[in-house]
Protein backbone atom coordinates (compact mmCIF):
# COMPACT_ATOMS: atom_id res chain seq x y z
CA UNK A 1 0.00 0.00 0.00
CA UNK A 2 2.73 2.59 1.58
CA UNK A 3 4.45 1.12 -1.98
CA UNK A 4 1.31 2.29 -4.12
CA UNK A 5 0.73 5.58 -2.81
CA UNK A 6 4.72 6.47 -3.52
CA UNK A 7 4.23 5.76 -6.91
CA UNK A 8 0.80 7.35 -7.52
CA UNK A 9 2.14 10.46 -9.39
CA UNK A 10 5.17 9.06 -10.49
CA UNK A 11 5.73 9.08 -14.31
CA UNK A 12 7.27 5.45 -13.87
CA UNK A 13 10.14 6.49 -16.51
CA UNK A 14 13.45 3.93 -15.34
CA UNK A 15 14.58 3.52 -18.86
CA UNK A 16 14.29 7.08 -19.74
CA UNK A 17 16.09 8.23 -16.29
CA UNK A 18 19.34 8.83 -14.73
CA UNK A 19 18.69 7.56 -11.28
CA UNK A 20 18.33 4.56 -13.05
CA UNK A 21 20.43 1.55 -11.48
CA UNK A 22 20.98 3.53 -8.42
CA UNK A 23 17.73 4.93 -7.42
CA UNK A 24 15.93 4.02 -3.54
CA UNK A 25 12.79 4.08 -5.09
CA UNK A 26 13.79 1.47 -7.71
CA UNK A 27 15.10 -0.72 -4.94
CA UNK A 28 12.16 -0.94 -3.16
CA UNK A 29 9.48 -1.27 -5.64
CA UNK A 30 11.43 -4.16 -6.64
CA UNK A 31 11.85 -5.48 -3.11
CA UNK A 32 8.13 -4.52 -2.00
CA UNK A 33 6.29 -3.39 -4.86
CA UNK A 34 3.56 -4.99 -7.15
CA UNK A 35 3.59 -6.22 -10.35
CA UNK A 36 1.02 -4.13 -11.39
CA UNK A 37 -1.00 -0.91 -10.71
CA UNK A 38 -4.58 -0.42 -9.45
CA UNK A 39 -4.31 3.42 -9.58
CA UNK A 40 -7.06 4.37 -12.53
CA UNK A 41 -7.38 8.03 -12.11
CA UNK A 42 -5.25 11.10 -13.65
CA UNK A 43 -1.88 11.26 -12.36
CA UNK A 44 -0.64 15.31 -11.54
CA UNK A 45 2.23 16.42 -13.70
CA UNK A 46 4.82 19.46 -12.26
CA UNK A 47 6.63 22.19 -14.85
CA UNK A 48 10.20 22.00 -14.22
CA UNK A 49 12.74 24.53 -12.40
CA UNK A 50 15.73 25.87 -13.31
CA UNK A 51 18.02 25.61 -10.43
CA UNK A 52 21.15 25.99 -12.01
CA UNK A 53 23.88 24.92 -14.38
CA UNK A 54 24.31 21.80 -12.21
CA UNK A 55 20.74 20.46 -10.87
CA UNK A 56 18.75 18.94 -14.00
CA UNK A 57 15.15 19.00 -12.23
CA UNK A 58 11.99 16.79 -13.65
CA UNK A 59 10.30 17.41 -11.00
CA UNK A 60 6.86 15.21 -11.95
CA UNK A 61 9.20 12.38 -10.35
CA UNK A 62 9.27 13.97 -6.76
CA UNK A 63 8.11 12.37 -4.06
CA UNK A 64 7.62 15.29 -1.63
CA UNK A 65 11.05 13.82 0.95
CA UNK A 66 11.56 17.09 1.25
CA UNK A 67 15.60 15.79 1.65
CA UNK A 68 16.76 18.62 -0.58
CA UNK A 69 15.07 21.32 1.46
CA UNK A 70 16.58 20.34 4.44
CA UNK A 71 19.87 20.09 3.41
CA UNK A 72 19.67 23.49 2.12
CA UNK A 73 18.43 24.77 5.68
CA UNK A 74 20.15 22.64 8.05
CA UNK A 75 23.83 22.13 6.75
CA UNK A 76 24.32 24.56 3.89
CA UNK A 77 22.30 27.11 6.11
CA UNK A 78 21.09 28.79 2.25
CA UNK A 79 17.51 28.93 2.07
CA UNK A 80 17.28 28.58 -1.71
CA UNK A 81 14.49 25.51 -1.87
CA UNK A 82 11.21 24.93 -0.26
CA UNK A 83 8.08 23.40 -0.73
CA UNK A 84 5.13 25.39 -2.09
CA UNK A 85 1.48 24.77 -1.85
CA UNK A 86 -0.27 22.17 0.18
CA UNK A 87 -2.02 18.38 -0.82
CA UNK A 88 -2.24 17.63 -3.99
CA UNK A 89 -0.61 20.89 -5.59
CA UNK A 90 2.99 20.82 -3.27
CA UNK A 91 5.88 21.28 -5.77
CA UNK A 92 9.39 21.75 -4.32
CA UNK A 93 10.60 24.50 -5.90
CA UNK A 94 13.49 27.62 -5.34
CA UNK A 95 11.90 30.43 -3.84
CA UNK A 96 12.90 32.86 -6.62
CA UNK A 97 12.48 30.78 -9.51
CA UNK A 98 16.46 31.08 -9.70
CA UNK A 99 19.63 29.36 -9.79
CA UNK A 100 20.86 27.58 -6.28
CA UNK A 101 23.53 29.24 -5.79
CA UNK A 102 26.11 27.82 -2.97
CA UNK A 103 29.33 25.72 -3.26
CA UNK A 104 27.49 22.89 -2.15
CA UNK A 105 24.45 22.45 -4.38
CA UNK A 106 24.91 19.15 -5.84
CA UNK A 107 24.86 17.09 -2.85
CA UNK A 108 21.00 17.24 -3.20
CA UNK A 109 21.42 15.24 -6.22
CA UNK A 110 23.20 12.17 -4.22
CA UNK A 111 20.17 13.20 -1.78
CA UNK A 112 17.34 12.84 -4.11
CA UNK A 113 15.85 8.98 -3.76
CA UNK A 114 14.41 9.48 -6.81
CA UNK A 115 15.27 10.76 -10.17
CA UNK A 116 13.78 14.19 -9.53
CA UNK A 117 17.25 16.01 -8.92
CA UNK A 118 19.86 14.85 -11.08
CA UNK A 119 22.95 16.17 -12.82
CA UNK A 120 22.83 18.03 -15.72
CA UNK A 121 26.62 17.89 -17.01
CA UNK A 122 25.74 14.07 -16.56
CA UNK A 123 22.94 13.66 -18.27
CA UNK A 124 22.40 10.81 -20.62
CA UNK A 125 26.20 10.39 -20.44
CA UNK A 126 26.55 6.46 -19.18
CA UNK A 127 25.22 4.09 -16.60
CA UNK A 128 26.34 3.23 -13.55
CA UNK A 129 26.85 -0.27 -14.29
CA UNK A 130 28.85 0.43 -17.38
CA UNK A 131 31.25 2.40 -15.00
CA UNK A 132 34.83 1.45 -12.87
CA UNK A 133 34.99 2.61 -9.41
CA UNK A 134 38.45 3.88 -7.92
CA UNK A 135 38.88 5.33 -4.88
CA UNK A 136 40.64 9.05 -4.83
CA UNK A 137 41.08 11.96 -3.05
CA UNK A 138 39.45 15.63 -4.26
CA UNK A 139 42.56 18.17 -4.90
CA UNK A 140 40.53 21.30 -4.90
CA UNK A 141 41.43 22.14 -1.75
CA UNK A 142 43.08 21.57 1.57
CA UNK A 143 40.27 19.42 2.80
CA UNK A 144 41.30 16.46 1.02
CA UNK A 145 37.76 15.01 0.57
CA UNK A 146 37.31 11.61 -0.18
CA UNK A 147 35.99 10.82 -3.28
CA UNK A 148 35.06 7.89 -5.73
CA UNK A 149 35.72 8.85 -9.48
CA UNK A 150 33.75 6.37 -11.94
CA UNK A 151 35.30 6.06 -14.88
CA UNK A 152 34.81 4.42 -18.61
CA UNK A 153 37.49 3.60 -20.70
CA UNK A 154 40.20 6.46 -20.50
CA UNK A 155 37.45 8.88 -19.57
CA UNK A 156 36.21 10.17 -16.06
CA UNK A 157 32.98 10.58 -16.45
CA UNK A 158 32.19 11.54 -12.72
CA UNK A 159 32.67 11.85 -8.58
CA UNK A 160 31.04 11.50 -6.08
CA UNK A 161 32.07 11.92 -2.63
CA UNK A 162 32.67 8.99 0.00
CA UNK A 163 31.58 9.03 3.64
CA UNK A 164 34.44 9.81 5.43
CA UNK A 165 33.03 11.14 9.23
CA UNK A 166 36.55 12.38 9.64
CA UNK A 167 36.86 14.90 6.82
CA UNK A 168 33.86 15.24 4.80
CA UNK A 169 31.24 13.44 6.59
CA UNK A 170 29.36 12.63 3.10
CA UNK A 171 29.33 15.71 1.49
CA UNK A 172 31.44 17.42 -1.46
CA UNK A 173 31.68 20.63 -2.98
CA UNK A 174 30.36 21.45 -6.29
CA UNK A 175 34.12 22.31 -7.30
CA UNK A 176 35.45 18.83 -6.41
CA UNK A 177 32.72 17.62 -7.87
CA UNK A 178 32.50 19.09 -11.28
CA UNK A 179 35.52 20.04 -12.21
CA UNK A 180 36.41 16.73 -13.90
CA UNK A 181 34.90 17.45 -17.02
CA UNK A 182 38.27 19.74 -17.01
CA UNK A 183 40.42 16.55 -17.56
CA UNK A 184 39.67 16.21 -21.06
CA UNK A 185 40.20 19.79 -22.06
CA UNK A 186 43.44 21.78 -23.29
CA UNK A 187 45.52 18.62 -22.06
CA UNK A 188 48.82 18.79 -22.74
CA UNK A 189 49.62 15.41 -24.06
CA UNK A 190 53.30 15.69 -26.31
CA UNK A 191 56.44 17.36 -25.56
CA UNK A 192 57.12 21.23 -26.39
CA UNK A 193 60.27 23.38 -26.68
CA UNK A 194 60.15 26.85 -27.41
CA UNK A 195 62.13 27.96 -30.78
CA UNK A 196 62.30 31.65 -31.37
CA UNK A 197 59.48 32.82 -29.17
CA UNK A 198 57.05 30.38 -30.62
CA UNK A 199 56.38 26.75 -28.77
CA UNK A 200 57.18 23.67 -31.20
CA UNK A 201 56.53 19.58 -31.06
CA UNK A 202 60.04 17.88 -29.69
CA UNK A 203 60.34 14.62 -28.72
CA UNK A 204 61.27 13.39 -25.21
CA UNK A 205 65.17 12.89 -26.51
CA UNK A 206 65.38 16.57 -26.89
CA UNK A 207 63.72 17.84 -24.38
CA UNK A 208 65.81 15.56 -22.13
CA UNK A 209 69.17 17.05 -24.21
CA UNK A 210 68.28 20.32 -24.12
CA UNK A 211 67.83 20.88 -20.20
CA UNK A 212 71.15 18.78 -19.96
CA UNK A 213 72.98 20.96 -22.69
CA UNK A 214 71.82 24.04 -19.79
CA UNK A 215 74.44 22.43 -17.60
CA UNK A 216 72.84 23.30 -14.66
CA UNK A 217 74.87 21.52 -12.00
CA UNK A 218 73.75 22.83 -8.72
CA UNK A 219 71.48 25.65 -9.94
CA UNK A 220 68.88 24.19 -10.09
CA UNK A 221 65.20 24.77 -8.39
CA UNK A 222 61.96 23.03 -8.15
CA UNK A 223 58.69 24.62 -7.70
CA UNK A 224 55.25 22.43 -6.43
CA UNK A 225 52.13 23.28 -7.95
CA UNK A 226 48.30 23.34 -5.81
CA UNK A 227 47.70 19.67 -6.67
CA UNK A 228 50.59 17.51 -7.01
CA UNK A 229 51.39 14.71 -5.03
CA UNK A 230 54.12 13.65 -2.45
CA UNK A 231 55.66 11.17 -4.54
CA UNK A 232 56.27 13.72 -6.97
CA UNK A 233 57.45 16.34 -4.64
CA UNK A 234 60.14 13.64 -3.23
CA UNK A 235 61.61 12.58 -6.99
CA UNK A 236 61.92 16.13 -7.66
CA UNK A 237 63.62 16.19 -4.22
CA UNK A 238 65.76 13.54 -4.88
CA UNK A 239 66.83 14.92 -8.36
CA UNK A 240 67.70 18.35 -6.74
CA UNK A 241 69.72 16.89 -3.86
CA UNK A 242 71.72 14.89 -6.16
CA UNK A 243 72.36 17.56 -8.45
CA UNK A 244 73.29 19.22 -5.09
CA UNK A 245 70.71 21.71 -4.56
CA UNK A 246 67.75 22.44 -2.01
CA UNK A 247 65.66 25.04 -3.98
CA UNK A 248 62.41 23.76 -3.54
CA UNK A 249 59.55 25.88 -3.03
CA UNK A 250 55.91 25.21 -2.88
CA UNK A 251 54.22 28.18 -1.86
CA UNK A 252 53.37 30.21 -4.95
CA UNK A 253 52.03 32.87 -4.53
CA UNK A 254 54.90 34.29 -2.09
CA UNK A 255 53.98 33.28 0.59
CA UNK A 256 56.86 33.29 3.33
CA UNK A 257 55.77 31.61 7.16
CA UNK A 258 57.66 29.73 9.26
CA UNK A 259 57.83 26.27 9.03
CA UNK A 260 60.43 25.27 11.78
CA UNK A 261 57.58 23.41 13.59
CA UNK A 262 54.44 22.15 11.66
CA UNK A 263 52.02 22.57 14.31
CA UNK A 264 52.31 25.95 13.91
CA UNK A 265 50.74 25.47 10.32
CA UNK A 266 48.51 23.22 10.78
CA UNK A 267 44.84 22.74 11.12
CA UNK A 268 45.29 21.31 15.06
CA UNK A 269 41.29 21.07 16.27
CA UNK A 270 40.78 19.07 13.47
CA UNK A 271 37.59 19.16 11.34
CA UNK A 272 35.73 16.66 13.36
CA UNK A 273 36.90 18.76 16.84
CA UNK A 274 36.47 22.42 14.87
CA UNK A 275 32.51 21.65 15.52
CA UNK A 276 32.80 21.36 19.47
CA UNK A 277 34.75 24.62 19.56
CA UNK A 278 32.66 26.96 21.45
CA UNK A 279 33.99 30.30 20.45
CA UNK A 280 36.02 30.82 17.38
CA UNK A 281 38.25 33.43 15.75
CA UNK A 282 38.89 33.17 12.10
CA UNK A 283 41.58 35.65 10.69
CA UNK A 284 41.94 36.40 7.14
CA UNK A 285 40.00 33.49 5.81
CA UNK A 286 36.98 33.06 3.05
CA UNK A 287 36.15 30.32 4.62
CA UNK A 288 33.03 29.45 2.67
CA UNK A 289 35.17 29.74 -0.39
CA UNK A 290 38.66 28.37 0.65
CA UNK A 291 37.09 25.29 2.54
CA UNK A 292 33.41 24.73 2.04
CA UNK A 293 33.18 21.59 3.81
CA UNK A 294 34.87 23.18 6.82
CA UNK A 295 32.25 25.94 6.89
CA UNK A 296 29.72 23.08 7.24
CA UNK A 297 31.43 21.98 10.49
CA UNK A 298 31.90 25.81 11.46
CA UNK A 299 27.67 26.42 10.87
CA UNK A 300 27.29 23.70 13.45
CA UNK A 301 29.36 25.06 16.51
CA UNK A 302 27.31 28.06 15.58
CA UNK A 303 24.29 26.03 15.56
CA UNK A 304 25.62 24.88 19.02
CA UNK A 305 25.90 28.30 20.45
CA UNK A 306 29.64 29.24 19.11
CA UNK A 307 30.23 32.85 18.94
CA UNK A 308 32.03 33.59 15.70
CA UNK A 309 34.20 36.69 15.05
CA UNK A 310 35.83 37.31 11.50
CA UNK A 311 38.83 39.96 10.90
CA UNK A 312 38.93 40.57 6.59
CA UNK A 313 37.09 42.09 4.07
CA UNK A 314 33.09 41.21 5.05
CA UNK A 315 31.81 38.44 2.74
CA UNK A 316 28.16 36.28 3.14
CA UNK A 317 28.61 34.05 6.06
CA UNK A 318 26.06 31.10 6.73
CA UNK A 319 25.75 31.52 10.07
CA UNK A 320 25.59 34.25 12.68
CA UNK A 321 28.56 36.54 13.11
CA UNK A 322 30.76 39.22 13.94
CA UNK A 323 32.83 41.17 11.35
CA UNK A 324 35.78 43.39 13.79
CA UNK A 325 37.12 44.81 9.95
CA UNK A 326 40.12 44.64 7.97
CA UNK A 327 42.63 45.76 9.85
CA UNK A 328 45.00 43.12 12.11
CA UNK A 329 46.20 45.46 14.33
CA UNK A 330 42.64 44.60 16.16
CA UNK A 331 44.46 41.04 17.28
CA UNK A 332 46.62 43.17 19.57
CA UNK A 333 43.65 44.32 21.69
CA UNK A 334 40.66 42.19 21.02
CA UNK A 335 37.17 44.15 21.67
CA UNK A 336 35.34 43.34 24.79
CA UNK A 337 32.51 40.99 23.73
CA UNK A 338 35.93 38.93 22.03
CA UNK A 339 37.62 38.72 25.04
CA UNK A 340 34.20 37.59 27.05
CA UNK A 341 33.67 35.08 24.59
CA UNK A 342 36.92 33.70 24.88
CA UNK A 343 37.08 34.03 28.48
CA UNK A 344 34.02 31.56 29.00
CA UNK A 345 35.05 29.22 26.52
CA UNK A 346 35.87 25.81 27.11
CA UNK A 347 37.04 24.80 23.54
CA UNK A 348 37.98 28.13 22.24
CA UNK A 349 39.49 28.05 18.63
CA UNK A 350 41.45 30.02 15.56
CA UNK A 351 41.66 29.87 12.37
CA UNK A 352 43.87 31.53 10.34
CA UNK A 353 43.52 31.69 6.35
CA UNK A 354 45.65 32.71 3.36
CA UNK A 355 45.03 36.45 3.35
CA UNK A 356 45.90 36.41 7.06
CA UNK A 357 49.37 34.21 6.78
CA UNK A 358 49.84 36.84 3.35
CA UNK A 359 50.18 39.81 5.85
CA UNK A 360 52.65 37.74 7.94
CA UNK A 361 50.05 37.59 11.11
CA UNK A 362 50.69 33.84 11.53
CA UNK A 363 53.78 35.12 14.62
CA UNK A 364 50.51 37.53 15.73
CA UNK A 365 48.13 34.63 16.23
CA UNK A 366 50.52 32.33 17.60
CA UNK A 367 50.91 34.97 20.56
CA UNK A 368 47.36 35.53 20.89
CA UNK A 369 46.84 31.74 20.86
CA UNK A 370 49.10 31.90 24.46
CA UNK A 371 46.87 34.88 25.60
CA UNK A 372 43.59 33.28 24.68
CA UNK A 373 45.14 29.93 26.07
CA UNK A 374 43.66 28.13 22.44
CA UNK A 375 45.79 24.80 23.98
CA UNK A 376 44.50 22.89 26.60
CA UNK A 377 45.41 19.20 28.54
CA UNK A 378 42.41 17.49 25.48
CA UNK A 379 42.42 20.71 22.63
CA UNK A 380 43.85 22.59 20.66
CA UNK A 381 42.46 25.62 18.88
CA UNK A 382 45.54 26.79 16.88
CA UNK A 383 43.95 26.17 12.84
CA UNK A 384 45.78 27.48 9.72
CA UNK A 385 43.54 26.46 6.80
CA UNK A 386 45.53 26.51 3.58
CA UNK A 387 43.86 26.21 0.29
CA UNK A 388 46.05 23.93 -1.79
CA UNK A 389 46.07 20.17 -1.70
CA UNK A 390 49.69 19.71 -2.11
CA UNK A 391 50.45 22.11 0.96
CA UNK A 392 51.49 20.21 4.22
CA UNK A 393 52.57 17.31 2.08
CA UNK A 394 55.23 19.74 0.72
CA UNK A 395 55.84 21.26 3.97
CA UNK A 396 56.70 17.58 5.11
CA UNK A 397 59.42 16.96 2.77
CA UNK A 398 61.01 20.28 2.63
CA UNK A 399 59.46 22.48 0.13
CA UNK A 400 59.94 25.80 1.79
CA UNK A 401 62.63 28.25 1.98
CA UNK A 402 63.33 30.75 4.71
CA UNK A 403 62.00 33.87 2.65
CA UNK A 404 59.66 31.67 0.36
CA UNK A 405 59.75 31.24 -3.54
CA UNK A 406 61.67 35.28 -3.37
CA UNK A 407 64.87 33.70 -2.08
CA UNK A 408 64.54 31.11 -5.26
CA UNK A 409 64.72 34.45 -7.55
CA UNK A 410 67.11 35.76 -6.16
CA UNK A 411 69.55 32.53 -6.38
CA UNK A 412 68.60 32.93 -10.05
CA UNK A 413 69.08 29.18 -10.78
CA UNK A 414 69.73 27.98 -14.45
CA UNK A 415 67.18 25.30 -14.38
CA UNK A 416 63.34 25.59 -13.01
CA UNK A 417 61.40 22.78 -12.69
CA UNK A 418 57.98 23.70 -12.19
CA UNK A 419 55.64 20.82 -11.04
CA UNK A 420 52.15 21.55 -12.23
CA UNK A 421 52.75 25.26 -10.65
CA UNK A 422 50.55 27.95 -12.47
CA UNK A 423 50.25 30.89 -9.81
CA UNK A 424 53.82 31.80 -9.78
CA UNK A 425 54.93 34.98 -11.19
CA UNK A 426 57.40 34.02 -13.61
CA UNK A 427 58.57 37.18 -14.54
CA UNK A 428 61.42 37.14 -11.88
CA UNK A 429 63.08 34.12 -13.56
CA UNK A 430 63.76 35.48 -17.00
CA UNK A 431 67.00 33.66 -16.81
CA UNK A 432 66.10 30.53 -16.18
CA UNK A 433 65.19 27.52 -18.40
CA UNK A 434 61.57 27.17 -17.56
CA UNK A 435 60.41 23.61 -17.57
CA UNK A 436 56.81 23.08 -17.32
CA UNK A 437 55.82 19.48 -15.81
CA UNK A 438 52.42 19.86 -15.58
CA UNK A 439 49.26 18.45 -17.09
CA UNK A 440 46.96 21.59 -18.35
CA UNK A 441 47.50 24.17 -20.98
CA UNK A 442 47.56 27.13 -17.99
CA UNK A 443 49.61 29.75 -16.97
CA UNK A 444 52.85 27.86 -16.21
CA UNK A 445 53.02 25.96 -19.61
CA UNK A 446 52.45 29.62 -21.64
CA UNK A 447 55.79 30.68 -19.67
CA UNK A 448 57.33 27.86 -20.02
CA UNK A 449 60.61 26.97 -22.49
CA UNK A 450 59.91 23.58 -22.25
CA UNK A 451 56.87 21.59 -21.71
CA UNK A 452 56.92 17.69 -20.25
CA UNK A 453 53.14 16.64 -20.63
CA UNK A 454 52.46 14.35 -17.45
CA UNK A 455 49.57 13.02 -15.38
CA UNK A 456 47.06 14.71 -13.29
CA UNK A 457 45.77 13.23 -9.82
CA UNK A 458 43.42 10.77 -11.54
CA UNK A 459 46.10 9.09 -13.68
CA UNK A 460 48.51 7.96 -11.33
CA UNK A 461 48.58 7.05 -7.64
CA UNK A 462 49.59 9.48 -4.97
CA UNK A 463 49.82 10.74 -1.03
CA UNK A 464 48.51 13.78 -0.14
CA UNK A 465 48.02 15.40 3.01
CA UNK A 466 45.42 17.76 4.05
CA UNK A 467 45.35 21.26 6.01
CA UNK A 468 45.03 18.54 9.25
CA UNK A 469 47.67 16.70 9.01
CA UNK A 470 45.83 13.98 7.48
CA UNK A 471 48.12 11.38 5.18
CA UNK A 472 45.43 10.22 2.36
CA UNK A 473 46.12 7.97 -0.56
CA UNK A 474 44.16 8.30 -4.19
CA UNK A 475 44.02 5.54 -6.49
CA UNK A 476 45.16 5.89 -10.42
CA UNK A 477 41.71 5.65 -12.38
CA UNK A 478 42.41 6.23 -16.31
CA UNK A 479 45.61 6.55 -17.93
CA UNK A 480 47.05 9.67 -19.14
CA UNK A 481 46.23 11.05 -22.93
CA UNK A 482 49.23 11.10 -25.06
CA UNK A 483 52.68 11.37 -24.55
CA UNK A 484 51.61 11.93 -20.68
CA UNK A 485 53.93 10.17 -18.28
CA UNK A 486 53.43 10.00 -15.11
CA UNK A 487 55.71 12.82 -13.15
CA UNK A 488 57.97 10.76 -11.38
CA UNK A 489 58.92 8.75 -14.50
CA UNK A 490 60.09 11.60 -16.11
CA UNK A 491 61.81 12.91 -13.06
CA UNK A 492 63.73 9.43 -13.33
CA UNK A 493 64.48 9.57 -16.85
CA UNK A 494 65.82 13.35 -16.40
CA UNK A 495 68.11 12.14 -13.96
CA UNK A 496 69.69 9.65 -16.36
CA UNK A 497 70.04 12.03 -18.52
CA UNK A 498 71.82 14.73 -16.34
CA UNK A 499 74.10 12.00 -14.90
CA UNK A 500 72.88 11.83 -11.47
CA UNK A 501 71.40 8.71 -9.90
CA UNK A 502 68.22 9.36 -7.44
CA UNK A 503 67.93 5.91 -6.01
CA UNK A 504 64.75 4.39 -7.14
CA UNK A 505 63.43 2.61 -10.54
CA UNK A 506 59.98 2.12 -9.59
CA UNK A 507 57.83 3.91 -8.14
CA UNK A 508 57.37 1.12 -5.13
CA UNK A 509 60.95 1.94 -4.29
CA UNK A 510 60.00 5.67 -4.72
CA UNK A 511 57.98 5.39 -2.41
CA UNK A 512 59.70 3.38 0.54
CA UNK A 513 62.55 5.77 -0.08
CA UNK A 514 60.07 8.59 0.75
CA UNK A 515 58.71 7.06 4.06
CA UNK A 516 62.18 6.38 4.92
CA UNK A 517 62.78 9.99 4.94
CA UNK A 518 59.38 11.12 6.44
CA UNK A 519 57.57 7.70 8.42
CA UNK A 520 54.48 10.01 8.54
CA UNK A 521 54.05 9.65 5.12
CA UNK A 522 53.28 6.04 4.89
CA UNK A 523 50.78 5.94 7.55
CA UNK A 524 47.22 6.86 6.54
CA UNK A 525 45.71 9.10 9.44
CA UNK A 526 46.73 12.18 11.14
CA UNK A 527 50.36 12.82 11.38
CA UNK A 528 52.02 13.79 14.59
CA UNK A 529 54.05 16.76 14.28
CA UNK A 530 54.00 17.72 18.14
CA UNK A 531 53.13 20.48 20.21
CA UNK A 532 52.42 23.81 19.48
CA UNK A 533 55.26 26.33 19.74
CA UNK A 534 55.15 29.42 22.08
CA UNK A 535 54.37 32.63 20.10
CA UNK A 536 57.09 35.69 20.34
CA UNK A 537 54.90 37.87 22.66
CA UNK A 538 56.03 41.15 20.84
CA UNK A 539 54.42 39.87 17.84
CA UNK A 540 52.39 42.11 15.84
CA UNK A 541 49.97 41.90 13.04
CA UNK A 542 49.81 45.31 11.04
CA UNK A 543 48.57 45.83 7.51
CA UNK A 544 44.72 46.00 6.26
CA UNK A 545 43.73 43.17 4.74
CA UNK A 546 42.25 44.31 1.29
CA UNK A 547 40.90 41.04 -0.17
CA UNK A 548 41.30 37.46 -0.39
CA UNK A 549 43.23 35.21 -3.08
CA UNK A 550 40.44 33.50 -4.13
CA UNK A 551 38.48 35.33 -6.70
CA UNK A 552 36.34 33.24 -8.38
CA UNK A 553 35.40 29.85 -6.34
CA UNK A 554 34.97 27.32 -9.42
CA UNK A 555 38.37 28.52 -10.56
CA UNK A 556 41.13 28.30 -8.71
CA UNK A 557 43.15 25.99 -10.03
CA UNK A 558 44.06 24.62 -13.98
CA UNK A 559 41.49 22.02 -14.05
CA UNK A 560 38.94 23.93 -13.04
CA UNK A 561 39.83 26.67 -15.58
CA UNK A 562 39.61 23.98 -18.37
CA UNK A 563 36.13 22.90 -17.25
CA UNK A 564 33.37 23.91 -19.14
CA UNK A 565 31.16 23.40 -16.51
CA UNK A 566 32.98 25.38 -13.78
CA UNK A 567 33.49 28.37 -16.29
CA UNK A 568 29.53 28.35 -16.83
CA UNK A 569 29.13 28.42 -13.60
CA UNK A 570 31.56 30.76 -12.78
CA UNK A 571 29.79 33.16 -15.51
CA UNK A 572 26.03 32.34 -14.67
CA UNK A 573 26.78 32.08 -10.50
CA UNK A 574 29.32 34.66 -9.75
CA UNK A 575 29.18 36.72 -12.74
CA UNK A 576 25.36 37.00 -13.43
CA UNK A 577 25.43 36.06 -16.77
CA UNK A 578 22.09 35.24 -18.51
CA UNK A 579 21.14 31.78 -18.49
CA UNK A 580 22.61 29.39 -21.20
CA UNK A 581 19.64 26.86 -20.88
CA UNK A 582 19.51 24.68 -23.60
CA UNK A 583 16.40 23.60 -25.27
CA UNK A 584 15.51 20.58 -23.62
Amino acid sequence: GVMEFLLINHPLDCPICDQGGECDLQDQAVAYGRGGSRYEENKRAVTEKYMGPLIKTIMTRCIHCTRCVRFSEEIAGVDEIGALYRGEDMQITTYLEQAAAHELSANVIDLCPVGALTSRPYAFEARPWELKKTLSIDVSDAVGANIRLDSRGREVMRALPRINDDVNEEWLSDKGRYMVDGLGARRLDKVWIRNAGKLQPASWDEAFKTIAAAKPGASIAAIAGDLVDCETMFAAKALLRAMGSDLLEGRQTGLAYETGNLAAVNFNSTFAGIETADAILIVGSHVRWEAPLVNVRLRKAAKRGAKVFIVGPEWEPTYPVTFLGNDLSVLGKLPKDVTEAFKGAERPALILGGAGLAKGALGACLALSDKLKLVRDDWNGFNVLHMAASRMGGLMLGYAQAGGIGDIAKAAPKVVLALGADEVDWSAFTGSLKVYIGHHGDKGAHAADLILPAASFAEKDGTYVNTEGRVQFAEKAVFAPGDAREDWTILRALADALGVAVGFDSFDQLQAAMIAEVPALGEEGLANYGALPKGNAKAKAEGVIEGYPIKDFYLTNPIARASAVMQRCSAELLHGEDIAEAAE
